[in-house]
């Protein structure tokens, strides 16, 4: 679903993204571990189409974000560290808005309303202004737009930071069912042990390259913390 080939990104003389080439089928969780500058939110930018590639390519679903922006952009739901809603709107009006640009045609009352239950929103907050929002309820609304848009990938780029630990594990359990539902998902992040709980493959990331690749349910927290530490050790 999700498909780097040598990718690579640079600005000017400097090389921030190095030859990368990985693949996040359907039903799978790929994490991306890495420091600031690593090139996690570079790669996730190039398979959204903000970014054009020095070399190589990104591909959704086959096809070429340079290429059919919209085709992609179709398939794909974006939750970035923070989600962009209107804060003078209720988080069901906000739904309801994002569904039409992103031209969903079931938007009745009762599909809204399930979606957003169904990402974990209570009931009452529905009708609330986004404005009195905590974090976490903005990232369910994202979540909400994916199962209305009934995206196919999800990229995903430091979506828990700044949530508080309880809000970071019940975002984790709405990603894996999507993961269940067969949703192809690519998270940037920071949060090693969130990552081991949740991926289906760890990508460890140091200065535009792919270090290394782990099968997630192969690796202990402890060896994953010395390898990652390992690796970011190294020098470019």
């Amino acid at each position: 679903m999700l498909t780097a080939r040598s990718l690579s990104k640079d600005y000017g003389s400097v090389r921030v993204l190095d030859n990368l080439s990985f693949s996040v089928q359907a039903g799978e969780i790929f994490c991306l571990l890495g420091a600031n500058g690593a090139g996690k939110s570079t790669t996730i930018k190039l398979f959204l189409g903000f970014l054009q590639p020095t070399s190589g390519c990104a591909e959704v679903d086959g096809l070429n974000p340079e290429r059919d922006p919209q085709a992609v952009r179709g398939r794909l739901l974006y939750i970035p560290e923070s989600v962009a809603l209107y804060d003078e709107l209720t988080g069901y009006e906000n739904l309801d808005y994002f569904a039409r640009l992103a031209g969903v045609t079931d938007r009745s009352a009762v599909r809204l309303r399930e979606s957003l239950s169904d990402a974990g929103l209570a009931p009452e907050v529905f009708n609330r202004r986004v404005g009195h929002y905590s974090k976490g309820m903005r990232q369910k609304v994202g979540i909400a737009l994916a199962i209305i848009k009934d995206a196919r990938a999800l990229l995903l780029d430091e979506p828990t930071s700044g949530l508080d630990p309880e809000a970071s594990a019940e975002f984790h359990d709405l990603l894996i069912r999507q993961r269940d539902r067969g949703a192809a998902i690519l998270m940037a992040t920071h949060d090693l042990f969130r990552a081991r709980e949740v991926a289906t493959t760890i990508g460890l990331m140091q200065a535009g390259r792919l270090r290394r690749t782990l099968d997630a349910a192969t690796v202990t927290a402890s060896d994953l913390e010395s390898l990652y530490l390992e690796e970011m050790g190294r020098r470019a």
